[in-house]
């Protein structure tokens, strides 16, 4: 298979999983954009650089990073939101969803949005409040009358019901397929 085909098929495998981590690192969507696209012409132009027995993922998003530390770098003045440890740690943990089972970005997606409806309603609302409408933690505390200390709290916990959740529903996908 010729390496333009092998891109092809790496990059819609991808793109969607390469998009959410630029959104996690870089605020303003329209940097997102171009990050996104810079991403892709440095991917195509060393594709026949990637190593095929390590992962595509891994190898596109260490292109990502590096593009958006040189964006922090131009806009010094602007601040970078995240350092190198957050940014490594951010990497490990979409390497993890990724080796996760289900096939696509979709179905993982799929699988949160059914863990997050199974939360029990006082973990849903700051998940909901926090990661799908993007308040700022101070204003989700007040809007649910919790210190910022139990509101902290309450985000741990229902992350750790997702996280359990989503092993035991993407396990049962891989034992499908």
């Amino acid at each position: 298979m010729k390496p333009e085909q092998v891109f092809e098929i790496l990059i819609r495998e991808n793109a969607d999983m390469l998009l959410a981590y630029l959104r996690s690192v870089v605020r303003d969507k329209d940097a997102v954009d171009d990050l996104f696209q810079e991403s892709m012409l440095v991917a195509w132009r060393k594709i026949e650089q990637y190593d095929r027995d390590r992962p595509f993922g891994a190898w596109l998003r260490g292109i990502a990073r590096n593009l958006a530390l040189g964006h922090f770098r131009e806009r010094a003045g602007h601040g970078q939101p995240l350092d190198s440890a957050a940014l490594e740690w951010l990497e490990s943990r979409f390497a993890q969803v990724q080796g996760l089972g289900g096939d696509t970005l979709g179905e993982k997606l799929s699988a949160l949005r059914d863990c997050v409806e199974a939360l029990p309603e006082p973990y849903r609302q700051p998940v909901r409040m926090r990661y799908t409408d993007s308040l700022p933690l101070p204003e989700i505390g007040k809007s649910l009358q919790l210190t910022a200390e139990a509101l902290k709290k309450r985000l741990t916990r229902a992350k750790l019901r997702l996280a359990d959740c989503l092993e035991r529903k993407l396990a049962a996908v891989g034992e499908l397929t």
